[in-house]
Order: structure tokens, then C-alpha cells, then sequence
């Protein structure tokens, strides 16, 4: 287990990109590059999870890492939620499993999810609504929510413009308007026991995420996607004042290393007293870790 009394940071948004990038037939090793362009990030094809656990175990750094599961609506296939919960466990001084099921499986997704708490240790679950083709607030969704919050999981929402497909032809398919942040209030308010986070500075809709925060209790964001340098002045003000108990550090690994990403959040203006909260503290409290 990790013990969150010696990393100095929790990186609440890392991606298992293996081996699931290993197929040239389905186009994704395409988008892994084009990504990396994007964000400029240091590698030609994405690290494995043992290659992210020694990275993070080198930076002290403790991080939640998951895959995506967005196989029906892009044709990728998935990396095997079980395959990433082991291999974490292998690394388990360093790294929290988190899952991803598309929420199009209905009930074969239910069931899953619950044995993938139960039986391995899952904490949480990612979903990208512009890759996996659904509003974060339709019904169908629903019954997984509930076994989510059921077993005291946590969901994890990308929100905002994706560097997914961004310079593709026609975004390779990703439809922005799935990820706009206010979808969250309806599930927000359905699920008020069920802990969200939104993901990312959610351009262009980074108010609607500030509201959503500020007005339901069980919601936070996570600061993952973006160097902080760039990050809009009201989300540093919120940061500072009545979200400072609600934002987490995130990197989006590995397309932005957390060195790179702490080492600019040193250069903005958050109040001193609030970034031991911010890069570990309300993570912590969020996984429930003793801190």
C-alpha cells in the first residue's frame, strides 16, 4: 500500500496506455502519436505501467492510473481493467487502481464494476464522455453510477476540449459537446453520496466546472490536462478561496510528466498554505487515506 506519509505528491490522473496501443490494425497507435505531438510530450509510444511506476517511485510521487475503455464507439480495443488492477498491485507502493467501463455495457458493465471493487481493489472509475460517445446525464448510464456509489467509488469524468484527435480529420471522430461540465449537475444531484471528479480545466466551459464544485458538495476537479502556467485566472482564484479543499493535482501521464507539471505549478499564484492540500492533502482525503 502506499504510504502517503512519504510521497511528497498524489497524481490523481495518470492513463495505462498499455498494451492496449499494440494493435496497428485499430488506428491507436495513430492517435498515441499524434497526441504526443500535441502535447509535446518526451516519447515516441506510450510507457508501460511498470515503466509509470518506476518513473513516479524516481519522482516520489504516488499516482491514480487507469485505462479507457472506449472500445464501441471508437474501435479500440481496451486494456484489461483486471491486467492493470495486478499490475498496480505488483507496484503498489506507488500506484491506486482505478478501472474504466463504457457505460454502453449496461448491465455486463454493472456486474463488473462490482467484482472489480470487491475482488480487486478498484477505488474508481474513468469515463471520457467525447470518447465514449454519451452525455454523463443519460439514464443508461445510471444503474453503473449506482454501483459506484454503492460500493463508496469514486468517477471520474473528463470534461472540456480533448486532445484526443486533436489535427485528425474531423477530430477523428470526438464530439466535444458530450464533455461540457453542467451534464455533471444532473448526476451531481441523482448521486449525491457518489464522489465525482471533473477532469481537467474544462475550456471552454471552465465556469460551468466552477459552479458545479462550488454548489454540490460530492464534486471536485482535478487540474490534470494542462501546464498550470496556462490555467485561466478565475480557476487560480478558486483554487485559492472556496474550491481549496476541492482541487487536485493531476498530471494527465504521460502525455505531461508531473515534474513538469509541479515544477510550473511552482510559478503561479496559489497562497503557500494551500499547496500541500492541493498536490496531496485533498487527494488523500478523497481516497481515504489517513493523513
Amino acid at each position: 500500500m502506499v504510504d502517503i506519509t512519504k510521497v511528497r505528491a498524489i497524481d490523481i490522473h495518470t492513463h495505462a496506455e498499455e498494451p492496449c496501443g499494440c494493435h496497428t490494425d485499430d488506428g491507436y497507435d495513430d492517435l498515441q502519436s499524434t497526441m504526443a505531438k500535441y502535447f509535446r510530450a518526451p516519447w515516441e509510444h506510450p510507457p508501460t505501467v511498470p515503466q509509470t511506476a518506476q518513473h513516479y517511485r524516481e519522482q516520489n510521487i504516488a499516482a491514480v492510473i487507469f485505462p479507457v475503455d472506449a472500445e464501441r464507439e471508437t474501435g479500440y480495443r481496451r486494456y484489461n481493467n483486471e491486467e492493470v488492477a495486478e499490475l498496480a498491485s505488483e507496484n503498489d507502493d506507488v500506484l491506486i487502481p482505478f478501472a474504466s467501463i463504457d457505460p454502453w455495457k449496461g448491465k455486463m458493465g454493472v456486474r463488473e464494476a462490482k467484482r472489480l471493487m470487491r475482488d480487486f481493489g478498484i477505488k474508481g472509475f474513468k469515463f471520457h464522455p467525447t470518447m465514449q460517445g454519451f452525455y454523463p446525464n443519460d439514464r443508461m448510464a445510471y444503474d453503473l453510477y449506482n454501483a459506484i456509489e454503492e460500493e463508496g467509488g469514486i468517477a471520474l469524468f473528463h470534461t472540456g476540449q480533448t486532445g484526443v484527435g486533436s489535427g485528425m480529420p474531423g477530430g477523428n471522430g470526438m464530439r466535444l459537446k458530450y464533455s461540457n461540465p453542467m451534464f455533471m449537475d444532473d448526476v451531481a444531484v441523482d448521486f449525491p453520496d457518489l464522489k465525482i471528479i471533473l477532469a481537467h480545466p474544462s475550456f471552454p466551459w471552465q465556469e460551468e466546472a466552477l459552479a458545479v464544485a462550488q454548489h454540490k458538495p460530492n464534486v471536485y476537479i482535478d487540474l490534470s490536462g494542462w501546464s498550470p502556467k496556462y490555467f485561466p485566472d478565475i480557476l487560480v482564484r478558486y483554487c485559492n478561496s472556496i474550491l481549496k479543499k476541492k482541487v487536485l493535482f493531476g498530471s494527465d501521464w504521460p502525455m505531461i510528466t508531473p515534474e513538469r507539471w509541479l515544477a510550473d505549478f511552482e510559478k503561479i499564484a496559489i497562497r503557500d498554505e494551500l499547496r500541500e492540500d492541493i498536490i496531496k492533502g485533498n487527494a488523500a482525503r478523497l481516497l481515504g487515506f489517513d493523513t
